[in-house]
């Protein structure tokens, strides 16, 4: 891996980018396309060819590479290794087959389920109905769009303008194509920063922080920071990474904001000098919200998605012990906020059933859809923030978060 990303780095811009959309690619839709796969192998290849063959069903189906290149470097690349060598023949036959008729093989109404794992799948199907479960599905073959958020809040029009972008609800502006970040207008001047509408909402659970300390932990690398300052909160920014914490003092320099205090350390052992009014706890989790981003969080190593898993179990031990020390960071009268942003009930809902328990002090307290901009479908049942990679279908969705409001009782 390390060698590969060695190479990667030596590769011109535009080629490394399309090496990553390659890659993206072949993730999000893998479970599709070993099922077209199936059919032209009779038994199973080697690892490198079958991911040859992977590569090349992407290019020829999902990004629309020309064929004729696809087919060629698809067939040099097998030459390559000795051991390989004798399955050129296979590997032209079926990326042709692909080429004639891999898009009749293609598209069924539940194409998208196949790229779930299915333990994976079954919990969501479980939490949200098979129909919900689908078009969460369907969201996530989808190339995510890029989220702009402002300094000032007031400044989306005319930054929508700028960048022919579309006005979301929230105010930020979503521009649909790719884009070189850093050399966008505004970007050097600190005019915004990106972050999905999605993550931009927990925050806004806190309700008004102007001129309020704020607790954040788990906090880097700081898009949640950034939030808070331009809204007025006197920030203590706490993480136990200083390679992270060292991202967002960069990304709040850039952005003229300056947080009270940035704090390296572990949040399981540090203790503010005093309760705050507000405490945010953006929990690590296994970030199941955001597969149209990162389609690998479901393909790591050591990742268990069944029942027994071993995964989902350590991380919903450690926010249980993260929620309980965040508690106890918040004076009488105050609110916590957390949030995750996994669409696991195990890192949600549980969690803060198990916390409100165990803590009657603490009570939820149900959101108000017009502090997502009126946004009332992600509001749950029971009153907390839960947004599925399908909501806002419009505007081509968002990623999924969940967040509730927790009020601390005298």
């Amino acid at each position: 891996m390390r060698e590969a990303d060695a190479s990667a780095r030596k590769l011109p811009s535009s080629d490394r980018a399309f090496a990553v959309a390659i890659v993206l690619a072949t993730l999000r839709r893998l479970g599709e396309i070993d099922a077209l796969l199936a059919v032209y192998l009779r038994k199973e290849p080697p690892v490198r060819v079958r991911n040859i063959l992977r590569i090349g069903v992407t290019q020829l189906l999902f990004l629309k590479t020309p064929a004729h290149a696809v087919v060629h470097v698809a067939v040099e690349q097998t030459a390559e290794n000795i051991k390989t060598k004798p399955l050129r023949s296979l590997v032209n036959a079926v990326l042709r087959n692909c080429i004639r008729e891999g898009e009749s093989r293609l598209g069924g109404p539940d194409s998208p389920v196949c790229n779930v794992p299915a333990p994976l799948l079954k919990s969501w199907q479980q939490a949200y109905g098979i129909e919900q479960t689908g078009k969460i599905a369907e969201a996530h073959c989808s190339e995510p769009p890029l989220d702009l958020q402002f300094r000032n809040r007031n400044e989306g029009t005319l930054w929508c303008e700028k960048f022919a972008g579309v006005l979301l609800p929230t105010g930020a502006v979503r521009l649909r194509e790719s884009r070189n970040v850093p050399q966008l207008e505004g970007y050097a001047q600190g005019a915004w920063w990106v972050q999905d509408v999605a993550a931009n909402l927990p925050v806004r659970l806190l309700g008004n922080v102007s001129g309020e300390r704020v607790i954040e932990l788990c906090a880097a690398p700081g898009g949640k920071s950034a939030q808070l300052c331009a809204y007025g909160a006197k920030v203590v920014a706490v993480d136990r990474s200083g390679a992270r914490l060292d991202v967002l003092r960069d990304n709040l320099k850039r952005l003229r904001l300056q947080a009270d205090e940035i704090i390296e350390a572990d949040v399981l052992a540090w203790k503010p000098e005093a309760p705050a009014r507000f405490v945010l706890l953006d929990a690590p989790c296994s970030a199941t919200g955001t597969l149209r981003r990162h389609p690998d969080v479901v393909r790591r190593k050591g990742r268990e998605w069944g029942s027994d898993g071993k995964y989902l179990t350590r991380l919903a031990a450690l926010q249980e012990k993260l929620l309980a020390r965040a508690g106890g960071m918040v004076e009488k009268g105050g609110v916590l906020v957390y949030s995750v942003c996994s669409l696991q009930r195990e890192e949600s809902e549980e969690r803060i059933d198990v916390f409100l328990r165990e803590h009657p002090d603490f009570t939820r307290e149900t959101i108000d859809a017009g502090c997502l901009d009126g946004l009332e479908e992600c509001v749950s049942s029971k009153g907390d923030l839960r947004t599925l990679p399908c909501h806002l279908e419009a505007f081509g969705g968002m990623d999924g978060f969940y967040a509730a409001r927790l009020r601390r009782h005298g």
